[in-house]
C-alpha cells in the first residue's frame, strides 16, 4: 500500500511539474477577485478613519489597499467580502460606540 501512495504522489508531482512549466493545463483554476475596497467604504457612508476602525486595521493599510499599492489577503479578504455582501452582519457584530458614550 506505502508504494502504492508513493506513486500516486510521484505522478501527482510530475503533473505539477508539467503545468509549471506550461507543458499542462490544470485540471480547474481558481479565479480569486480582490474586493474594491475603496468602494465597499463608500457603500458604508464612513470616512477612512472610520472605516479602519470598523475593520480592525490601520488607516495606513485602508490608504495602501485604497491606492493599489497592497492588496487584501487572507482572512482581511475574506472579511471584505463579508463586508461587501452582508453589511448587516458586519454592524451586528462591530458595535460601534459614541465618544459621549
Amino acid at each position: 500500500m506505502k508504494d502504492e501512495l508513493f506513486n500516486e504522489l510521484v505522478t501527482s508531482v510530475r503533473e505539477g511539474g508539467k503545468i509549471l512549466r506550461g507543458k499542462a493545463k490544470p485540471s480547474r483554476k481558481f479565479v480569486v477577485e480582490t474586493p474594491n475596497v475603496k468602494r465597499i467604504r463608500s457603500n458604508y457612508k464612513l470616512s477612512q478613519t472610520e472605516f479602519a476602525a470598523l475593520m480592525g486595521i490601520s488607516v495606513k493599510t485602508l490608504r495602501n489597499w485604497e491606492q493599489g499599492r497592497r492588496v487584501p489577503e487572507g482572512a482581511a479578504r475574506v472579511l471584505l467580502q463579508v463586508a461587501a455582501k452582508h453589511p448587516e452582519a458586519i454592524w451586528d457584530v462591530v458595535k460601534i460606540r459614541s465618544r459621549a458614550g
